[in-house]
């Protein structure tokens, strides 16, 4: 019998969104919120922060580091800053990193995901002309 195979299978690549990669993006969180009533800014732009991450890096998991939420709320509930950079890491659920092993362990040791995705927040002064960029893990 003649058997259908996926391409992808015939090439021997698996998806990129398996692998763990940490990338630094600018999120114009001005247009985000815009029109938003005031007293829902800064909550939108938490969760407009963890749709991005999600969409951007393919995992369901999303987990906000504490300094990135004060750096959206550090104006207030309504000034939410226009833009801000943030370091998006996609991570193995199952390797527990020692030196962050109580920040970020995976609290269901059998997640049905296998990666998850950390955002933190990189401090910068100017954000004009900063593009998408690929960190070294090392």
């Amino acid at each position: 019998a003649h058997q259908h195979r996926h391409p992808q299978d015939m090439t021997g690549k698996r998806s990129a969104l398996e692998d763990v990669v940490t990338r630094e993006y600018t999120i114009h969180l001005h247009k985000l919120v815009h029109g938003r009533s005031f007293k829902k800014r800064a909550p939108w732009a938490v969760k407009s922060v963890m749709e991005f991450a999600r969409k951007s890096m393919g995992t369901k998991d999303v987990r906000v580091d504490p300094k990135l939420n004060q750096a959206l709320w550090a104006q207030g509930i309504k000034t939410v800053p226009h833009r801000i950079r943030v370091k998006l890491e996609r991570e193995c659920t199952s390797s527990i990193i020692i030196a962050r092993s109580l920040l970020r362990r995976n609290d269901e040791e059998n997640a049905k995901e296998k990666l998850y995705t950390y955002a933190s927040h990189v401090p910068l002064l100017l954000l004009q002309a900063l593009q998408t960029t690929v960190v070294d893990t090392e």
